[in-house]
């Protein structure tokens, strides 16, 4: 296996001398595996579900004009296409299921690894909620 799985726990933070540093407490699975600081990482998880959205939060449209005669279009998604070819394309943006999708992460910096309480801390923000699973690969060094 070229990877180790572990649990998102919390995050929280880390004070060095004048820096503040925000951290992620990733629990682990493996207890054989050794993490040395400010060694890079690959973290893979999956994204928080936001649900059923609309155009505006899902794809950052503007939406339509609030005044001039307009009813109902504040947060609409105007036009799909033409009248031309009879159908809809595919890929347009539209309303629907929101996040939980795939998230790597690369490059994420080790901030210190306590083997005997079995936590890694990670420099930033990670994917997922609390007690979400995360893969954590080691970086192949280049050759």
């Amino acid at each position: 296996m070229d990877y180790t799985e572990g649990k998102k726990i919390k995050m929280g933070q880390v004070f060095r001398e004048e820096d503040i540093v925000p951290v992620t407490f990733i629990e682990l699975a493996d207890e054989t595996v050794d993490f040395t600081v400010g060694e890079k990482l690959r973290i893979v998880g999956k994204s928080k579900g936001r649900g059923f959205q609309g155009v505006v939060k899902r794809h950052g449209f503007h939406g339509g004009p609030g005044s001039h005669g307009q009813k109902h279009t504040l947060r609409a998604g105007g036009s799909i296409g033409s009248t031309g070819p009879q159908r809809v394309f595919p890929g347009v943006k539209m309303p629907g299921r929101m996040g939980g999708t795939k998230v790597n992460l690369k490059n994420v910096e080790v901030v210190a690894h306590e083997k005997e309480r079995n936590l890694l801390l990670i420099k930033g923000a990670l994917p997922g909620m609390k007690g979400s699973a995360v893969k954590i690969y080691k970086n192949q060094k280049e050759s």
